[in-house]
């Protein structure tokens, strides 16, 4: 069996919290650039799929392969820390100074890999800035991203929240992904388990802050009609608290309360059974999402 048992899963997503508070910000922001770029490419692919297809249900069955790559290279992504490096906190192998440095170096890096993929796929789509983009992505990108912010907008107060309350349900799943792919020793296990939940926040159109950081930049430079600011104001920033709440919440923090006593307790005979779960030393400091 390669499942591993929700309280050694427990131990697993703390340890992996301090693996990834222990890298320096040359690693974070190489594995973070690395993964805002591949999760730019699964983006572009899903609006690929679905535009050939003319059903959104397929975009969303490939999207999840750009989080894959991501766990099967061990990349950094800032939403799958939100629920490991809190854990980390709460077991004091961790600062919480620490744990916001990391944050704020994994979103830069994620941020310049999004951007850097945006721009080399404007000009793919556009002839190095000599055609409009006005066939295949570049139009359902457009109107994808104005809804989000101008949409947001004329809601006022409501439409912040609305993109805050979207951005906690995505991460719910993505973190659940996250924990998913830790949750077996082999990478068939890994990929299904993770390509589950990634699926089902994409087909429910739900915000994730690091597919934004590609998304955005990529409709502002096709064309579309906000500025940076309301893209700040009425999604990256409610999206990326909610994305907050909802992976720290609502998945680390959850399971690790509902299994913390079993994992943090002495057992009486310190010899394992001999049926029991041997679960490997790297899967215990996995650093991966």
């Amino acid at each position: 069996m390669d499942n591993v048992k929700p309280i050694d899963l427990a131990r697993a997503m703390v340890a992996a919290g301090a693996a990834k508070g222990a890298l320096s910000a040359k690693d974070l922001l190489i594995r973070g650039f690395l993964a805002g770029a591949l999760l730019g490419y699964a983006t572009s692919i899903a609006f690929t799929a679905t535009g050939q297809s003319g059903v959104p249900l397929v975009g969303a069955l490939v999207f999840p392969v750009g989080f894959v790559l991501i766990v099967a290279l061990g990349l950094e992504l800032a939403t799958g820390s939100f629920a490991l490096l809190p854990l980390a906190c709460l077991e004091r192998r961790l600062g919480v100074g620490t744990m916001l440095v990391n944050f704020c170096w994994v979103l830069l890096g994620n941020l310049l890999g999004a951007l850097t993929y945006a721009l080399l796929l404007d000009g793919s789509l556009t002839s190095m800035g000599h055609v409009a983009a006005t066939t295949g992505i570049g139009p359902a990108i457009v109107k994808a991203t104005e809804a989000r912010t101008l949409g947001f907008a004329a809601f006022g107060a409501a439409g912040w929240w609305t993109a805050f309350v979207r951005g906690i349900l995505c991460n719910w799943l993505v973190c659940v992904a996250v924990v998913m792919g830790m949750a077996s020793t082999s990478t068939v296990g890994k990929i299904v388990g993770a390509w589950i939940p990634i699926f089902m926040f994409f087909v429910l159109g739900y915000e994730h802050a690091i597919v934004n950081m590609f998304l955005f930049p990529m409709g502002m430079l096709l064309g579309a009609k906000f500025t940076v600011l309301q893209w700040l104001q009425w999604n990256l920033v409610p999206v990326t608290l909610g994305n907050f709440v909802g992976g720290f919440v609502f998945t680390g923090l959850a399971l690790y309360l509902t299994h913390r006593a079993p994992v943090m307790a002495v057992p009486a005979d310190p010899a394992p059974a001999a049926d029991a779960l041997t679960l490997p030393v790297a899967v215990l400091a996995d650093p991966t999402l």
